[in-house]
């Protein structure tokens, strides 16, 4: 069982890699669901040697990306590439709510070599388990989602049937309102073999809070 932790600052990453994790998903600005992070915060956190997987998102709010937006997001994963990441987060949606095949294709290409992990759009996607089989056929590593929930606890039942769906083809990862409570619950009820979560508390990730999970699973 894996433990991502995402983390908006180096203080968190600090926290997360003391704490056992197994690898970060590295944003800023979390507040707002997190936004690609900087040149510097992307460095410094590849050099405390955890597996960083950089969030490829240029703005908040919806995930329809226009040309402009595409080209800055490109751009961030061959930086991300050239500082030594282990993978990138994307995602693309079109304006009805089904997979942004076009976009995800072009980005999927450009992060050739680095693990590649679908995000949350997912969770406002269309017909969720049709939206799989695209993601997969993209060639994306893995999925974050809450199962279309506010929480994966929430989002089990659509969580264990994306498993089942996925039959190993893609990595499926609950993500959301994960915490020591209820972490080893949601990957038993799930079958998942990798979970994420935050785990903050004062406004970064807690080392306690990473070394609850990671003694549970």
């Amino acid at each position: 069982m894996k433990l991502e932790v995402c983390c908006a600052d180096l203080q968190s990453v600090q926290a997360a890699v003391e704490g056992g994790a197994y690898r970060i998903e590295l944003c800023q600005a979390l507040e707002i669901d997190g936004l690609t992070p900087s040149e510097v915060m992307m460095e410094l956190a590849i050099d405390m040697k955890i597996p960083v997987q950089v969030l490829i998102r240029p703005r908040e709010g919806n995930f329809v990306y226009n040309e402009d937006e595409v080209q800055s997001m490109l751009k961030d994963i061959r930086l991300a590439k050239r500082l030594g990441a282990n993978g990138v987060v994307i995602g693309a949606l079109r304006p009805n709510g089904s997979i942004d095949e076009e976009t995800v294709h072009r980005l999927v290409d450009e992060a050739e070599g680095l693990s590649i992990t679908f995000h949350r759009a997912f969770d406002v996607c269309a017909k969720p388990l049709e939206a799989l089989e695209r993601i997969i056929s993209l060639g994306c590593h893995r999925l974050l989602t809450s199962g279309q929930a506010p929480t994966a606890e929430q989002g089990i039942p659509l969580l264990k049937q994306l498993v089942k769906q996925a039959a190993g083809r893609i990595i499926i990862m609950p993500g959301a309102g994960v915490n020591p409570e209820n972490a080893h619950y949601i990957i038993s009820e799930t079958g998942a073999n990798e979970i994420h979560g935050s785990l903050r508390r004062g406004g970064h990730t807690d080392q306690e809070l990473v070394k609850a999970i990671v003694d549970r699973l």
